[in-house]
């Protein structure tokens, strides 16, 4: 079991972008409501690792996860088998917006296929999104990503499998200098997602 994750951060988010990302994921078959009984499931911040569940509607999640009333929204994404993927969407107090995907007890074929389905979905989703990182044994979890990728202002301790950042972040940063990449418009793309030459 990996607490794995996928992260990225957006210097602008809006309901329109939320509507976009929910209906790209559903696309890709990674969808708000569960395969069986249909329900949407949002779980409310507390210190109880479950959280409790709410049901609401696919509209009232789009609100929600648009950030127009909250700084935070979690919630459950579903593949087809009855997969759980939790989400995250939440505001910084410098503004920017992080979108949080755990990879948890996914298989790794449903976890190639989330991780794929998120990453074309954030591009689309968002014209702002300023990077993203994909840690999928969770091994830099306490690293302060947002810092990182977003301000370029502070280190990590252990690589991630992929990391994505804007050319201005990367060139400032000190631990890229020399590191295998790749352009990805608009990112220069750090990893395992790197070809080898």
């Amino acid at each position: 079991m990996s607490d794995g994750f996928f992260c990225s951060y957006h210097l602008c988010w809006s309901r329109p972008d939320a509507e976009s990302l929910l209906g790209d994921l559903e696309a890709a078959g990674v969808r708000p409501d569960h395969p069986t009984t249909r329900r949407i499931t949002l779980i409310s911040p507390g210190s109880h690792p479950a959280g409790t569940q709410s049901w609401v509607t696919r509209d009232q999640l789009v609100l929600l996860a648009g950030l127009q009333r909250l700084d935070r929204v979690d919630f459950l994404l579903w593949l087809a088998d009855g997969a759980e993927i939790r989400a995250r969407i939440s505001r910084g107090e410098d503004g920017t917006v992080e979108l949080r995907f755990g990879l948890g007890p996914l298989e790794r074929a449903d976890e190639e296929r989330v991780v794929r389905a998120i990453r074309e979905a954030i591009g689309r989703a968002s014209l702002l999104c300023v990077g993203f990182v994909l840690d999928r044994e969770g091994a830099s979890a306490a690293t302060d990503w947002r810092g990182f990728i977003v301000k370029g202002s502070v280190y990590f301790d252990c690589w991630p499998d992929t990391l994505a950042v804007l050319p201005e972040v990367a060139a400032a940063q000190p631990q890229l200098s020399g590191v295998n990449s790749f352009e990805q418009s608009p990112w220069v793309v750090y990893g395992s997602d790197v070809p080898l030459r």
